[in-house]
């Protein structure tokens, strides 16, 4: 018996106690003993006292008002991290948030040692729903396939230059027509991701996006691992490859999870900042590039903490994941000794000079900008997907239907 079905089963046994005579008292209170495991001595002081309500103390909270709304203005700058991220964001954003709010030093010091459960607790009632999410359209390629191996194993490798390349698409509702394109690498080892926006996917146009990413990384590739589709298995891409030297390996078709690395990205470094829009203008593809050149690799290279999945273990019918500590891309090129030092110098000063409100302002500048292009694309038909007329027959020429209702049988 628990404990508080102990409390339910004498509380009513009080009132019978109370009600019974001297032999009724004594029978009562064998079957209480043996029932509870209480001694009898204390059960009719029990019996004899009145009921007192037990009410649980309430654990005063360190966390005020004012830590709320700081929490809440770092959170909302960087872009709602989930708890464990904006923990590890907290130390490095304080100074700067300091200088955009009277913030106290008590404040501080509670915010340096909240914990993410307590973060979670506090920023329950903001959280927004999330957006429905949505998958690529990417056609497996058939050109040169039996020349690119098939890599579906699990990603194991501790040094940089080993990545997952991908493209999203920008088309609305429809792929008719020729769009914008995201390129998306990601690195495996550090989760260091770089972008560009190219409109069609054409084989020189990828090719060319290709030597702009590698250029912009702080690291050689390795390897690169893609999908099946046309844009990479074609002549162009793997020339490029070979040229360079680099492994490069494909995933098994309509296997998304072979790419899980790569697909994550694309929904946080691309979906949540454009969106599920039509995109086709050479003027959007430049701001979109502005942004994959300029303010995006910091943003989310040094500025934007993320965990890695170390085990999984099933327990029953759960499973129970196991997570490192959270660390932005740079952090962990510095821990497995992936950069010169110069070159690490050279981004621990770019981290430490930059301000990630002001970096978070310029972001949101230039996506309300491709999104007011967007409306006002929008606002003039430009957004609907061009496409082929629709043939008309011939004249004379019976439809579909009327040749149908010609050999249906009378009924």
């Amino acid at each position: 018996m628990g404990p508080q079905a102990r409390r339910e089963y004498l509380l009513k046994m009080r009132s019978r106690y109370a009600a019974a005579d001297r032999a009724e008292r004594t029978r009562l209170l064998d079957e209480a003993a043996a029932v509870s495991g209480f001694h009898r001595k204390h059960l009719i002081r029990t019996f004899a006292r009145e009921p007192v309500a037990r009410r649980r103390p309430r654990r005063s909270t360190p966390y005020g008002p004012e830590v709320v709304a700081a929490l809440v203005m770092i959170w909302k700058a960087a872009d709602y991290p989930w708890s464990l991220r904006l923990k590890a964001i907290l130390p490095r954003w304080i100074p700067w948030a300091k200088k955009r709010s009277q913030m106290s030093s008590e404040c501080e010091r509670a915010l340096l040692r909240i914990s993410a459960r307590t973060i979670d607790r506090l920023l329950r009632a903001k959280r927004g729903e999330l957006r429905r999410r949505h998958y690529g359209r990417t056609k497996p390629g058939t050109l040169l396939k039996h020349q690119v191996p098939i890599r579906s194993e699990r990603w194991d490798v501790h040094e940089a230059g080993w990545g997952e390349i991908d493209t999203v698409h920008h088309c609305g509702e429809a792929t008719a027509g020729e769009y914008i394109f995201s390129l998306n690498f990601t690195d495996i080892a550090s989760t260091w991701t770089v972008g560009r926006a190219v409109v069609g996917k054409g084989q020189s146009r990828m090719v060319t996006a290709m030597e702009e990413i590698s250029r912009s990384l702080p690291f050689a590739i390795r390897g690169l691992d893609s999908d099946s589709g046309s844009e990479f298995i074609n002549d162009h891409f793997v020339a490029f490859c070979r040229k360079h030297k680099f492994t490069f390996t494909r995933s098994r078709p309509y296997k998304k999870n072979d790419n899980a690395h790569i697909e994550q990205k694309n929904w946080t470094h691309v979906r949540k900042l454009f969106g599920y829009q039509r995109l086709y203008e050479e003027c959007i593809a430049d701001l979109m590039n502005s942004l994959y050149r300029d303010e995006l690799p910091l943003w989310m290279n040094l500025f934007q903490p993320n965990v890695k999945l170390i085990e999984k273990k099933r327990i029953g019918s759960r499973v129970h994941r196991v997570y490192d500590r959270a660390q932005t891309p740079l952090e962990r090129l510095i821990a497995m000794g992936a950069l010169t030092s110069d070159r690490r110098g050279e981004l621990e000063d770019l981290r430490d000079r930059t301000d990630p409100f002001v970096l978070a302002e310029r972001i949101e500048g230039k996506l309300a900008e491709i999104r007011a292009l967007t409306l006002q694309q929008s606002a003039q038909g430009k957004l609907r997907p061009p496409g082929p007329p629709i043939p008309t027959p011939p004249a004379g020429r019976k439809t579909l239907l009327a040749r149908r209702a010609a050999v249906a049988p009378a009924r």
